[in-house]
């Protein structure tokens, strides 16, 4: 039988592992190249890995190379090839083209219309008619890959990836793709741990992506037996003996590898992925073989008769100061009920920020690198054993505060001291003019400028002046007495170059605490004092709460939104304490609804309503906003507005919702649902301070949306462009 070249896609950092699947799957010459494996095989061996690769995207087939140096190389180029012998003009096709340093064609549109035209011209002018183009399952589909001067085209024999198995609803977006959870999988060692009939369990198991994977490699089924769609299916050359007869002995090891699955259970404290993931197993067809329910975190355990084997988990990840610190306490609840409950277990946790892996409490063994994405994350591999335990040291945040405030009143400057406090003359003079001409009164001074000293230092004018000092966690090379020193020095420079009584100076440990989430209570003092924004007027908490009521860095949005409302109905969602709609009132709304689930932070929000005067048609709403929205996008007369600010958490696992939240899984959703209540040219302000956060403009794009994040980051956050990000969302 004839021998191809072929190539196999993965995302960067698996090329190792697919190539130890196409070795396994009868490849030769299998050599590892950047993002895929090139090998050799016959049909039979192309079919196979199309059907059983659980790590590749794409499976190409090389159909030639040349030179391109001009525009007319690339044309002449794909005439080359007699593209009789793989589509006919009844036919549909579809072109992809990727263009890397080359000078002649880097615009990727043009490139497809190129080598769409050397094919149609050919085929039309052999035949006289010429093949539809298809951008949804085409008969062919070409890919061309243009690098330097050398053109390589390809026949797409996957048709589209290969990680969409065909069991996974498209409408529900999830956190990892397919190919990635079974790379994790087969990096854990699931495989052997399966044989010898060991148990699969993802406490956090959100759509089942990791347990119905782990299901198709214990159970021995081929990842692509559901799809009823493949590129070479098409293709004039395909072999549909060929093809029955690889897909028929697959349906035998399924059904031979469905007696033996071992114990697979997956738990999930959002009731709606609890569905989604009952769905997707029912998909699969392993219905009975994989047991899904909600349960809590805190619940999670395993029965007596399970056998150990595995827990692998995609677990949450929190980015805004806040929010890291409810996850923080979620990884270290988590490492502790491992710890409990799970000794003599293997562990597989995916993490995007390693210092939460530490959380965990237990020695991982190396991590391994992938890429979800564009975004860089760590596997950790753990042997739940006691001696692999440690307690991560957190000191008592009162304590700590207690311990440096006493310091900082009766400690001396030294020459490191000096250096602090002239970058913080430095930067008051920087900003002088701004402050002045703006009339700001409510402003970031220092955002750990020196390396040395690791804090953000916001100040708040009002009928006094105070000074908001907020401490990011030292690594942990850094001498704690040393920390604490440094800490003493930031607070005693303060009160002496901006000339504020120490008693002014407050300080907020910005650690990663256990039990302490987003605007957490940190204290009962109860001293609110009043300051000034843009004609607005905010009681602010330095004392009682991780953050003071008002969020600086939201002042562009907030003016925006103030400058836009005359004559407007404004909805304000997670709207906290209700900022947002003081300047929207102020700059002239006639109407608002004002969402937030705590009573404690509405209570805060009617306290800045009074003391701006505002009442009227301006509702003040306790809800959880995903409720909220679901009710009146299923509404029949939904209500209307003109001018929508939302501005939602990254990571929300309270106990008041019914489901878990999570800004990058759930943003699709909630941007629809919130734009589904806009009026006719209204417009709807995105925001989220989740630094990883990637916008799904393709799920969303029957909407039209604008970056406006540069123009929303005011002149004294510019050193932290990555300090929240903003879009301009209309129908």
């Amino acid at each position: 039988m004839k021998t191809y070249q072929l190539f196999a896609t993965t995302p960067k950092a698996m090329e190792g592992i697919l190539a130890n699947e196409i070795q396994m799957l009868g490849g030769k010459d299998v050599q590892q190249k950047m993002a895929g494996v090139a090998f050799q095989g016959d049909l039979a061996t192309a079919y196979t890995a199309c059907l059983w690769s659980r790590t590749a995207s794409r499976v190409l087939l090389l159909l030639g190379n040349f030179t391109v140096q001009s525009q007319q190389d690339l044309y002449n180029g794909v005439q080359s090839i007699d593209w009789s012998e793989h589509l006919t003009p009844d036919n549909t096709l579809a072109v992809s083209f990727n263009s890397k340093n080359n000078t002649a064609i880097n615009n990727t549109l043009f490139g497809v219309q190129k080598v769409k035209d050397a094919i149609v011209d050919q085929l039309r002018t052999r035949f006289g008619a010429r093949p539809n183009i298809a951008t949804e399952h085409p008969d062919i589909r070409i890919n061309v890959y243009l690098h330097n001067d050398t053109a390589q085209i390809s026949l797409d024999l996957s048709g589209e990836s290969l990680h969409k198995r065909g069991y996974r609803d498209i409408h529900i977006t999830a956190p990892i793709k397919e190919n990635l959870a079974a790379a994790i999988l087969l990096r854990a060692g699931w495989p052997e741990i399966a044989a010898h009939g060991g148990s699969l369990l993802d406490p956090m198991c959100g759509s089942a992506t990791l347990l119905v994977e782990g299901a198709l490699i214990a159970g021995d089924i081929a990842p692509g037996l559901q799809r009823n769609y493949f590129g070479f299916l098409g293709w004039k050359q395909h072999s549909d003996t060929l093809w029955q007869r690889i897909v028929d002995e697959a349906k035998q090891r399924r059904q031979a590898g469905l007696i033996k699955l071992p114990t697979i259970v997956g738990f999930d404290l959002d009731r709606r992925t609890v569905s989604a993931a009952l769905q997707h197993v029912d998909n699969a067809g392993l219905s009975g073989k994989i047991h899904i329910e909600k349960r809590s975190i805190d619940d999670a355990s395993a029965k007596e008769s399970w056998q150990k084997g595995l827990i692998v988990c995609n677990p949450p990840y929190g980015e805004r100061l806040g929010d890291e610190e409810q996850t923080s306490a979620l990884y270290r609840q988590f490492g502790e009920i491992l710890k409990q409950r799970f000794t003599g277990w293997q562990a597989a946790v995916i993490i995007a920020n390693p210092e939460l892996g530490f959380r965990l409490g237990i020695r991982s063994q190396k991590p391994v690198t992938f890429y979800n994405g564009a975004l860089e994350c760590k596997l950790l591999r753990l042997s739940i054993e006691p001696e692999t335990f440690f307690e991560p040291k957190i000191k008592s945040l009162q304590e700590r505060i207690e311990q440096v405030s006493r310091h900082a009143q009766t400690g001396q400057p030294d020459n490191q001291s000096e250096m602090f406090a002239n970058r913080l003359r430095k930067n008051l003079k920087k900003l002088s003019n701004w402050i002045k001409h703006d009339s700001i009164h409510c402003y970031r001074i220092y955002d750990a400028d020196l390396p040395e000293y690791a804090v953000a230092i916001d100040i708040y004018q009002g009928e006094q002046t105070w000074a908001n000092v907020q401490e990011y966690e030292a690594p942990k090379t850094i001498d704690p007495v040393k920390a604490n020193q440094r800490l003493t020095a930031v607070l005693r420079e303060i009160s002496n170059v901006l000339k504020i009584p120490a008693e002014h100076v407050f300080l907020k440990i910005r650690r990663k605490q256990k039990n302490t989430g987003q605007y957490e209570k940190q204290g009962d003092a109860g001293h609110f004092h009043i300051v000034e924004e843009n004609g607005c007027k905010f009681w602010v908490n330095f004392e009682d709460y991780l953050d003071t009521g008002l969020f600086l860095d939201h002042r562009p949005v907030r003016l925006l939104i103030q400058q836009q409302a005359k004559g407007k109905r404004f909805l304000n969602l997670f709207s906290y304490t209700g900022t947002a709609t003081v300047h929207a009132v102020i700059g002239g709304a006639i109407s608002s609804v004002t969402v937030d689930m705590s009573n404690t932070y509405l209570d805060w929000a009617k306290r800045n309503f009074d003391l701006n005067g505002i009442s009227g048609n301006h509702k003040l709403v306790r809800a959880d906003c995903l409720q909220w929205l679901t009710q009146y996008a299923q509404a029949k007369q939904k209500p209307q507005f003109d001018l929508i600010f939302l501005d939602p958490p990254t990571f929300s696992n309270s106990k008041k919702m019914d489901v878990v939240f999570d800004i990058q899984k759930d943003h699709v959703q909630l941007i629809h649902k919130a734009a589904n209540l806009l009026a006719r040219d209204g417009i709807l302000y995105f925001s989220t301070n989740f630094r990883r956060f990637k916008m799904n403009n393709q799920e969303l794009a029957d909407l039209s949306i604008e970056d406006i994040s540069n123009s929303m980051i005011p002149k004294d956050f510019e050193r932290d462009a990555k300090i929240h990000y903003c879009w301009k969302i209309s129908r």
